[in-house]
């Protein structure tokens, strides 16, 4: 198995991660017990869930994942396996938590709220790598930073990272670490895929300069990019058929944002291009997002143990130039899917 730090950390993972987010809501806790003891066996050693799972997001079934993650992580020995989870961001932004009344924010009051909530679910003593969930635009990135370097000295965490950031967000963060003397971020996790590759225009650079592990989430698009939504219809069980049948307009255009004109056609063409190189589409999916030297682990998900398999088979696959050329013609061709 090939090895991976985060950032500067010591945080040895592997280039695959397990994602959690439907543990507890579309996955049940026995098929979730399936779908870790699998990836575990295999060799995967990181983990990632949040306190805000299951998705969609809902008052009361926040915190069930953990829970289920926490009790399975029992019956393994805990110094073998890389947690990862976060705080939900600020309400303040594009989405209102339901959790601490709708009133989150990454200051100090809510990062310790939400650190010991965590650790009792997960039935942990410490997290290896805490997150926030998303940016917080009112509270100054020095008092979040903070409260995190606190968490950090007093053992209950003991490295830190972001999500769903901006180049000037990380740099602003990182820059706030070095100057304040404050831990800093290892990671930031945001969503990067053969339909989705913004990531590259500006916040690769930071990475590469400051050595920030990217631990892209949705490599596979939410599935689209499996081809399942290439008949024109919207499967029952899949994802973002359940999504468009949400009230939430956010969930709605969620769907549509994974799931229109521009990202069918370019999947389509995925698709073409995999069955060239005798793989499945989500081999190849999985295996561009883990491509890259400023990635430490890519994050895959499953509902299912059986849908563990393609992307798995990702550990053991290489982009190579000619394949990496032909990817980036369909790039050029249909520019930006995901907008």
């Amino acid at each position: 198995m090939e090895y991976r730090y985060i950032g500067n950390s010591g945080l040895r993972v592997t280039p695959i991660c397990l994602g959690t987010m439907t543990f507890g809501s579309t996955t049940t806790k026995e098929e979730a017990f399936k779908i870790m003891d699998k990836a575990y066996d295999l060799g995967i050693n990181f983990f990632d869930t949040a306190e805000l799972y299951p998705v969609p997001p809902n008052a009361k079934d926040a915190g069930i994942t953990e829970e289920i993650v926490g009790q399975w992580i029992k019956t393994k020995p805990r110094d073998s396996i890389i947690l990862a989870t976060k705080v939900a961001g600020a309400a303040s932004g594009w989405f209102v938590p339901p959790i601490r009344h709708g009133l989150t924010a990454i200051d100090s009051f809510h990062i310790k709220r939400a650190v010991e909530k965590s650790l009792k679910k997960l039935d942990t003593d410490y997290i290896d790598l805490y997150q926030v969930h998303w940016p917080d635009t009112i509270v100054p990135i020095e008092e979040s930073l903070k409260a995190f370097d606190e968490l950090i000295k007093e053992g209950k965490v003991r490295y830190i990272g972001t999500s769903n950031d901006s180049a000037y967000g990380l740099t602003k963060a990182n820059e706030t670490s070095k100057h304040k003397n404050l831990a800093r971020f290892q990671s930031i996790q945001n969503n990067f895929s053969l339909l989705n590759p913004r990531f590259l225009d500006e916040l690769a650079n930071v990475c590469k300069k400051e050595n920030i592990s990217l631990l892209p989430y949705s490599p596979i698009a939410g599935g689209v990019l499996a081809g399942k939504y290439n008949s024109g219809l919207y499967p029952d069980d899949a994802r973002f058929g359940i999504y468009m049948k949400n009230k939430s307009p956010r969930v709605q255009a969620m769907a549509k944002r994974f799931v229109n004109d521009k990202t069918i056609e370019a999947t389509k063409r995925y698709v073409t291009l995999a069955n060239e190189y005798g793989i499945s589409p989500v081999t190849l999916a999985v295996a561009y997002s883990k491509h890259f030297d400023f990635v430490a682990s890519t994050i895959i998900g499953a509902r299912k143990h059986e849908q563990l398999d393609d992307s798995l088979k990702a550990l053991n696959f290489k982009i190579d130039k000619e394949l990496l050329e032909n990817i980036q013609k369909i790039q050029n061709e249909i520019l930006y899917p995901m907008g």
